[in-house]
């Protein structure tokens, strides 16, 4: 009788014991899932409110670097350049390379996280954004990203399925955009592109110009040659607008002064993409090559255009990097084509410039992360806050 009862007294205790201890346990992860719910949701909100596209510049810029440092690694054919191609190996080693691209992958894989969440939760600004005349054109910057990345690929060569496939995804939304920008200059007339041209609109030229380089190196030369003609004609529509209505660029915020350097990204990238198509850097790839550096020139002899913008870091100065870094690639093809001891100097210099550039602002930016999303971003506030031109 005894041990009966006892044995019943220790079944109820198990009864009573489990339950409370799982709905205590399930009790405190719940409350602990609200408290990190609570404390998180704030600071997303905040992140997705202020962030923007034009944060792409910095996967641009870094997916540039790993291609300028994948091209001057390569064999160079040259039996007057072994000096050179010590010099470029010790400066650019392959692990090196492999990390950079790595390193940019990442930055890239985030920045397109972040604006998928803000296309989810924060679809009213996205879509000003889109319709914005300046914030429309750096929608053109993760897809450009992309495509850098997938040529400077370690593991994927250009003539494979899956080289073939990446490249229908990144640029079927190239021409997407086109077809929304391009329609409106055509269809809307003179004024109309006259009042919305800006240096920004110049990476609708540079996605279509990367997307014909990105198809020239996997054999599909229509199709390179179809995105430069589309890309070259509005280029040079988009050029003398704006070369005519340079005296009204303090219509562009100071903040934004560096963007400028897309004066001479357009040429750089063009010339690139006409020597994968022609097979050669021929008169027309010189040509071009010749207009960036001119450009370059003239806006690193006017040091004042850009000296309000320089006074506090912010994400704009991003916009650096990249066209350095394309016109050092195309100086890279053209030291090869002449093979003379100034070309080759010039590419050291350029390739130099463009390494330093982007390695100081990259400490930069770990060093004042506070600021990549400030309350008064003046690109948010001209994105979201001003939508009309």
């Amino acid at each position: 009788m005894a041990t009966t009862q006892a044995s019943q007294i220790s079944h109820v205790e198990l009864i009573i014991d489990t339950p409370t201890i799982t709905t205590l346990a399930a009790r405190n992860q719940r409350s602990l899932l609200s408290f990190v719910l609570k404390r998180i949701q704030p600071s997303l909100k905040s992140i997705l409110n202020e962030f923007h596209a034009g944060y792409f510049r910095i996967s641009l810029s870094l997916g540039g670097q790993a291609l300028l440092w994948k091209t001057l690694i390569a064999p160079i054919n040259d039996d007057h350049t072994n000096t050179l191609r010590h010099v470029l190996h010790t400066m650019f080693h392959p692990t090196a390379f492999l990390l950079l691209w790595s390193l940019a992958l990442v930055t890239l894989i985030l920045l397109s996280l972040l604006y998928i969440l803000r296309c989810l939760f924060c679809f009213k600004m996205v879509k000003v954004e889109f319709l914005h005349h300046v914030g429309v054109n750096y929608l053109f910057a993760p897809w450009i990203s992309w495509l850098l990345l997938l040529q400077s690929a370690p593991f994927i060569a250009p003539k494979t399925v899956s080289y073939l496939v990446l490249w229908w995804v990144f640029a079927v939304p190239v021409v997407v955009l086109d077809v929304k920008i391009y329609g409106q200059w055509f269809t809307k007339g003179k004024k109309f592109l006259s009042a919305v041209a800006n240096p920004t609109s110049q990476l609708s030229v540079i996605g279509n110009l990367v997307g014909a380089q990105a198809a020239a190196n996997m054999g599909w030369k229509e199709s390179a040659v179809c995105l430069f003609s589309l890309g070259m004609v509005h280029y040079f529509v988009l050029f003398v607008t704006l070369y005519q209505r340079l005296s009204c660029g303090n219509r562009l915020p100071a903040m934004l002064r560096p963007v400028f350097f897309l004066f001479f990204a357009a040429p750089s990238v063009a010339s690139l993409a006409w020597e994968s198509i022609a097979g050669a850097f021929d008169i027309a790839s010189k040509m071009l090559f010749f207009l960036s550096l001119f450009l370059f020139t003239s806006l690193v002899c006017r040091p004042a255009l850009f000296r309000r913008s320089m006074r506090r870091f912010s994400v704009e100065w991003w916009a650096y990097p990249f066209p350095l870094t394309v016109l050092a690639l195309a100086s890279k093809e053209y030291a090869q084509a002449v093979k003379c001891s100034i070309s080759h100097v010039l590419m050291l210099i350029l390739s130099a410039l463009s390494v330093l550039v982007s390695i100081s602002l990259t400490v930069h930016t770990l060093l004042n992360t506070k600021m990549l999303l400030p309350d008064n971003d003046p690109v948010a506030t001209l994105h979201i806050a001003n939508p009309n031109p």
